[in-house]
């Protein structure tokens, strides 16, 4: 990466949090740590308004402006083929603002960026079993903070009904799962959604609970098991 591009992405990537440390913006950089701290005294003495806390990390005292966006092609052929298996394993409603995305993204490219990304070799084939039902309706109530119910059906064929709060959906490149709160077992839940058999909002929303968030849920599975997931902030 050219060092005006690594500066420019480092711009963003500090607009992109309320906090960033250094050892995360070297590693999203891949450089060092003496490299990152070098960028970042020569953007603060260029007027990018930079400041850095002991313990926390580095931040932007306020808000600039960027010029328009810009992709190199491993970008391009990531937001592609991000696209591409958003349109395979989302529901159509995610598929089609996941396409209408990239069209606006295409739209704005330089003509030479366009021919390299229409050259782009990534496939993500759509088979009868991608999709299984109830994606956009548990994306619903996720934003929407809904509870929910709903009949299921568990691996060896036993029916189960179960009242939850939607937290997140994860692809394990195979299946969609449901991480929920539920409220019979009063505890973390996963569910496999294409063993969901029918859903029905109660008509009531669970409130934002410490002890019952995404969040918690993803410190419980690193504690426990220590798998770490990526969250962006």
């Amino acid at each position: 990466m050219r060092r005006a591009d690594r500066l420019y992405r480092l711009v963003e990537l500090l607009r992109s949090r309320s906090s960033c440390t250094g050892a995360w913006l070297a590693e999203q950089l891949q450089v060092s740590l003496r490299t990152l701290y070098r960028d970042i005294q020569d953007l603060s003495l260029s007027g990018v308004p930079i400041e850095g806390e002991a313990g926390v990390g580095y931040r932007l005292k306020h808000s600039i402006d960027l010029p328009p966006l810009s992709f190199d092609i491993d970008e391009l052929e990531a937001l592609l083929v991000g696209t591409r298996m958003v349109q395979t394993w989302a529901d159509p409603e995610l598929a089609r603002a996941a396409q209408a995305a990239m069209a606006k993204i295409q739209n704005v490219l330089p003509a030479a960026r366009r021919r390299e990304a229409s050259l782009a070799r990534l496939f993500a084939p759509d088979l009868p079993r991608n999709r299984p039902p109830w994606l956009a309706e548990l994306r619903r109530a996720m934003r929407q903070r809904d509870i929910i119910d709903i009949d299921y059906q568990r691996e060896d064929g036993t029916p189960s009904q179960r009242s939850l709060w939607p937290l997140g959906l994860f692809f394990w490149g195979q299946h969609w799962t449901l991480i929920a709160w539920c409220e019979l077992r009063e505890d973390f839940r996963h569910f496999r959604v294409d063993r969901i058999l029918a859903l029905r909002l109660q008509g009531a929303q669970f409130a934002d609970q410490r002890g019952r968030r995404l969040d918690d849920f993803f410190d419980q599975l690193e504690a426990d098991k220590g798998i770490r997931v990526p969250r962006e902030r």
